[in-house]
């Protein structure tokens, strides 16, 4: 049974993503302010979090700072803000989606049983792939990468943006290719998105080579087969 941490002050707002993902078979924690849900995620290990970005205490980005020096669990941040400056800021910090307020339970429900899914089959029993590369190897199964043999530590969506690339190597995916193979169908967010985790990827890799950005197109894995 999957476990799902909702950190959210707003009690309306816990108790209806609650009352939607219960029933879906989810384990569900909740806290309502920013100590108490760092000291939560930390204690309970969920599989996924939902975090509000406006919290008493601690704010959700300072969290999430904390948080990510010792967790890549999967994050989905809830914003009432619409500056898209606020959303790229949280996924600079290690969000891995966010949902704007106000929001459809529904496209929750649908976003997290679809990051979920992915997180289980990357690491289902049977499912290992190998993808090796001049300079990089990928793991699908352990979800592990390296680089010149060098381990690197890749969050959820970094590893599926870039195994999905590695799995076209030298064809150009566009922003909306990586948003359904990576977010799935559910994703109705902006395509910046992409970006923002993409250079992610580029920085950790350490040879911003090895993807190129086909300018009003979109990217390509250029890393040379074994």
């Amino acid at each position: 049974m999957a476990k799902i941490l909702i950190i959210d002050d707003e009690p309306s707002i816990v108790n209806l993503v609650s009352a939607y993902l219960k029933p879906e078979g989810y384990e569900v924690y909740t806290a309502t302010d920013g100590p108490a849900g760092l000291k939560a995620a930390k204690t309970y290990k969920p599989d996924l979090l939902v975090l509000d970005i406006m919290l008493p205490g601690m704010d959700g980005l300072e969290l999430l700072s904390r948080l990510r020096r010792e967790s890549e669990v999967y994050v989905i941040l809830l914003t009432a803000r619409t500056e898209e400056t606020d959303k790229i800021v949280g996924l600079s910090v290690g969000a891995d989606d966010y949902v704007t307020k106000p929001f459809s339970p529904r496209e929750l429900v649908a976003r997290i049983k679809a990051a979920l899914r992915r997180l289980n089959a990357g690491s289902s029993p049977g499912g290992a792939e190998i993808l090796s590369f001049k300079r990089v190897r990928l793991d699908a199964g352990a979800r592990m990468v390296t680089v010149d043999d060098h381990p690197i530590d890749l969050t959820a969506i970094e590893f599926d943006l870039l195994k999905a690339l590695a799995e076209n190597r030298g064809r150009v995916l566009t922003r909306e290719q990586l948003l359904d193979k990576v977010w799935g169908g559910t994703y109705f967010g902006e395509m910046r998105v992409v970006d923002v985790h993409l250079g992610h990827v580029r920085q950790k890799l350490g040879h911003e080579s090895l993807i190129t950005t086909v300018r009003g197109v979109g990217y390509r894995f250029e890393d040379e087969p074994l």
